[in-house]
């Protein structure tokens, strides 16, 4: 495995807020810069990484280098985009970062991020090419965005002029679909320089951040058998499931196509059974209300003929044309018949006492103040007769109409 130590040159310049690059320049920038961090950090543990802003007020050195990941990802956080990038500035600084490293048997690397214009000429790129090459520093250099004045050409120049053993490399990403850390994920950046330490951390580090790797499932069967075997196994049975689900629901659709008119008839038909009956049980019970009238009117007609002389016998007829169950209520309608009898013939008897006009004129005499000699009295006494005469007459005349 590679021992290094890098210094991660940050273009934050107004170039950076570009839209080009989802979601902008800046952002693809940064996650492009974590992958590159983890990846240098996981190949090997001795690997220090470095991170420096080129814009702004100036060249500012981030983080210098270290082996800590945490401190390098969160020094990415709050950075303020404004300003040009200053190219030759940014590697001067970042090679002297390294000048300074606390291990001297790690090598040198430099890595470039330019996304805006490189307003510096070729021959004082080559210089700063040359004087790299001279200190065993290796560069690589991402060129994205702005094409302008020639950059493509000057920044081939840089690397050109810097190589050694082709130890540093250029990589140019047009705008696309692809964010800017898949498009690294396989290029000599990553990879490396052909040990496989690094390429192995790269792919690593591209799959712990969500990064595509063109295998199924996200998976390297190669690097992991077992769990690439997993989740296809785990497909297929979701596959066949689903499939299962989708026959199943086929079928029950048919069915119920196909049974659709049976069904309907045979609603139909209870329908028609269920309206039969009801109209067959209105006819009957209207049938029982006529029957109830009927009875009722012949009843009220048979009593209306029935003899009426003796008030007495005209209750004992009405009780016994009653058809009662209830003993209580036979009991009542007897007593009260028998009431009705006495209090009838107590009237009788009455009319007939006071008819009698000696018997009236003694117990008036009996009365202490009463003169039954009184004119008045006497004329009292006859009208009552004549009252009581004319109510036999009556009752006389009534027995013969009915008879």
């Amino acid at each position: 495995m590679v021992l290094e130590a890098t210094m991660i040159c940050i273009d934050n310049s107004e170039w950076m807020r570009n839209g080009d690059y989802s979601p902008n320049r800046f952002q693809a920038q940064a996650d492009a810069v974590n992958l590159i961090c983890g990846a240098k950090t996981q190949s090997n543990p001795e690997n220090t990484v470095g991170v420096l802003t080129m814009a702004g007020k100036g060249v500012r050195v981030l983080v210098t280098p270290t082996s800590d990941l945490g401190k390098i990802l969160a020094c990415m956080h709050g950075l303020e985009v404004g300003g040009e990038m200053n190219l030759m500035a940014g590697i001067q600084v970042a090679q002297l970062a390294l000048k300074h490293r606390q291990n001297k048997k790690q090598q040198q690397r430099i890595i470039v991020f330019a996304g805006s214009p490189v307003k510096y000429d070729k021959k004082a790129l080559e210089v700063v090419g040359r004087k790299l090459k001279k200190n065993s520093v290796a560069l690589d250099i991402v060129n994205f965005g702005e094409d302008d004045d020639g950059k493509p050409e000057k920044l081939d120049a840089l690397v050109t002029a810097a190589n050694n053993n082709d130890s540093s490399h250029i990589v140019h990403v047009p705008v696309g679909p692809n964010a800017l850390s898949d498009v690294l994920i396989s290029t000599p950046i990553f990879t490396g320089d052909g040990e496989g330490g690094s390429g192995f951390a790269a792919a690593a580090a591209a799959a712990a951040a969500g990064g595509v790797t063109g295998f199924d499932f996200g998976v390297d069967p190669n690097l992991d058998p077992e769990l690439a075997l997993a989740l296809r196994v785990s497909m297929e049975e979701e596959r066949a499931r689903q499939e299962a689900a989708a026959k199943r629901a086929a079928e029950e659709a048919a069915m119920q196509e196909k049974g659709g008119e049976p069904q309907s008839s045979m609603q139909d038909a209870t329908m028609t059974e269920s309206t039969n009956t009801s109209n067959i049980k209105a006819d009957l019970k209207t049938a029982d209300l006529m029957d109830d009238e009927n009875a009722l009117l012949q009843q009220a007609l048979a009593m209306s003929m029935s003899d009426s002389i003796p008030t007495a016998n005209v209750r004992d007829t009405e009780m016994s044309d009653v058809n009662v169950d209830d003993q209580d209520l036979q009991l009542a309608l007897q007593l009260s018949a028998q009431d009705g009898g006495t209090e009838t013939s107590s009237n009788t008897d009455m009319n007939k006492l006071l008819g009698d006009q000696a018997f009236v004129s003694s117990i008036l005499a009996q009365l202490p103040g009463v003169d039954p000699n009184d004119p008045s009295v006497k004329e009292l006494l006859a009208s009552m007769q004549n009252q009581s005469e004319k109510r036999d007459e009556d009752e006389a005349s009534t027995e013969e109409g009915k008879k």
